[in-house]
């Protein structure tokens, strides 16, 4: 079986990340990279929104950036500006479609299934993927988004929805979010902070179907893409040594008050690249302090 340099065990966002930071830096050209991934094709699955405080790779697949935001709550709402740091959303398939293109001119990077099919022994390994089961009963952020699209021009697309409480709580914290990005077409998304055990929380389609049309008073409009997931707002402790470096939401990339990993994932592919020749000496790579103060205060 062939040997590599380097392996990434999962092609998702952080792999991708990774193995582009590599390759735009010239870090490929001597060195053989396995991006171990089992999706049969990559298309648009994600909707990544952060607030941008630093420069990333990815500007041209932004789909769209906001200086304003509301916050809804059952009595009241407040408009908020925000000139300094935009809030931005980056379409996963152009994304995909960027990094794939890239990867593709270099013979030295290999996608393949499953890790054995090489020989990964001699490898530095980074992994993203979550090893074991995560405990369900644990606090988790789990949400479902539809890019809807309206025959008529009804929302302001200058001025996001980041969080509106005006909803059932039931037995979480719960709220929806709304990114308009265009005068006709926006992003709604009902998301939950709960554990992943009561079902009764996951009756997404009726949440949003409400919703549209209860607090929209939207009626009349085509669904063009679905996404859901379930992130830890929790920090498992994983195996890392100097052969096997956890990257993206398995290595700590996540922030656990308020699920965004984006901006952390390029911050961390920067790091492993600056220091990749010594990378297995390198010390752990963590968030700041500031970070890890809302990590402590919510576990």
């Amino acid at each position: 079986m062939k040997e590599f340099d380097y392996v990434i065990i999962g092609g998702g966002c952080a792999g991708l990340s990774l193995a582009y930071e590599l390759e735009i830096n010239d870090r490929l050209k001597e060195k053989t990279l396995a991006i171990i991934e089992n999706r049969k094709e990559y298309k648009r699955d994600k909707t990544w929104s952060f607030w941008k405080v630093f420069d990333h790779n990815f500007d041209d697949c932004v789909i769209k950036s906001w200086n304003n935001f509301t916050i809804n709550t059952s009595e009241n709402s407040h408009e908020l500006t925000n000139k300094k740091f935009p809030y931005q959303s980056i379409d996963s398939g152009k994304f995909y479609n960027k990094i794939s293109s890239k990867l593709s001119n270099n013979s030295n990077v290999s996608f393949y299934k499953n890790l054995n099919e090489i020989n990964s022994k001699n490898s530095i390994i980074f992994n993203s993927v979550f090893q074991k089961q995560l405990d369900k009963s644990d606090l988790w952020q789990h949400f479902q988004g539809i890019e809807i699209e309206t025959p008529k021009k009804i929302f302001d697309d200058e001025i996001i929805n980041l969080m509106d409480f005006n909803c059932d709580q039931r037995n979480g914290v719960h709220f929806f979010y709304t990114l308009p990005f265009s005068r006709n077409k926006a992003l709604i998304e009902t998301t939950w902070l709960s554990n992943l055990e009561d079902h009764s929380l996951r009756d997404y389609d009726l949440q949003l179907e409400n919703y549209i049309k209860n607090n929209l008073g939207i009626k009349n409009y085509k669904i063009n893409f679905t996404e859901k997931g379930a992130i830890p707002l929790f920090y498992p402790s994983f195996r890392n040594d100097n052969k096997l470096i956890n990257i993206g939401s398995a290595g700590g990339m996540t922030r656990l008050s308020t699920g965004y990993t984006f901006l952390n994932i390029q911050e961390h592919s920067k790091y492993i690249v600056k220091n990749i020749e010594k990378i297995d000496k390198m010390k752990k790579f963590n968030l700041g302090k500031k970070i890890s103060f809302f990590r402590q205060s919510i576990s």
